[in-house]
Parts: structure tokens; C-alpha cells; sequence
């Protein structure tokens, strides 16, 4: 499977974006979902996750109550709803899929960037 993630950009502390992950490929309704970010000078660390049926989720403290994962099988996408940004989630946030049963995301998009401003 091929992801390309779309959606970040530029905006203010306490904003809001909407990441999209488009996939390309069959049986996309068959990976689990996961975020990732990356900020400046740090590790990649886990965002959230949603299994193939989207009927599971999993977030990072860090996110929780602020972000929500979803997915739409029917459009292959998978997205992350950020609210309440801030400062400290600038970084450059990456899809990633995986099979049920597979330890590690096997498959990453190119990655898009969140620039949070204060």
C-alpha cells in the first residue's frame, strides 16, 4: 500500500487542522492506521491508531482529548483531527499502515508538517 498524507500547514496556538492520509493499493480496509510525528531535533513518537474496522482507537497522552483518529474505507483515507493546537505539536506527521499481526508499521507516507505559532 502507498500513503500519501495531506493537510498540514500554518496555524495559531488553540486552531485547528485536519490531516488526511489518501492510500493507494487493495484491501486497504485491512491495515491498522497509525499517526506519527516527528518534531524538530526529536524521535518519531506515536500519535494514534485505529484498527481496520475503525471501531478501535488509541492515542497518546500527549493528544488525548484533542485529536481524533477516523477513517473512511470507502475512500481509502484515513484522517486526524487536531484541535487545541499547540506550540509543542509542531512537527511533521506521518501515516503509517500495518497488517494485523505485523509488530511494526511496514508501510509510511512522505510525511506533512504542522507548524504551530504561539
Amino acid at each position: 500500500v502507498q500513503l500519501q498524507a495531506s493537510g498540514g500547514g500554518l496555524v495559531q496556538a488553540g486552531g485547528s487542522l485536519r490531516l488526511s492520509c489518501a492510500a493507494s493499493g487493495r484491501a486497504f480496509s485491512s491495515y491498522i492506521m497509525g499517526w506519527f510525528r516527528q518534531a524538530p531535533g526529536k524521535e518519531r513518537e506515536f500519535v494514534a491508531t485505529i484498527s481496520w474496522s475503525g471501531g478501535s482507537t488509541n492515542y497518546a497522552d500527549s493528544v488525548k482529548g484533542r485529536v481524533t483518529i477516523s477513517r473512511d474505507n470507502a475512500k481509502n483515507t484515513v484522517y486526524l483531527q487536531m484541535n487545541s493546537l499547540k506550540p509543542e505539536d509542531t512537527a511533521v506527521y506521518f501515516c503509517a499502515a500495518r497488517l494485523s499481526g505485523m509488530g511494526e508499521y511496514a508501510y509510511w507516507g512522505q510525511g506533512t508538517l504542522v507548524t504551530v505559532s504561539s
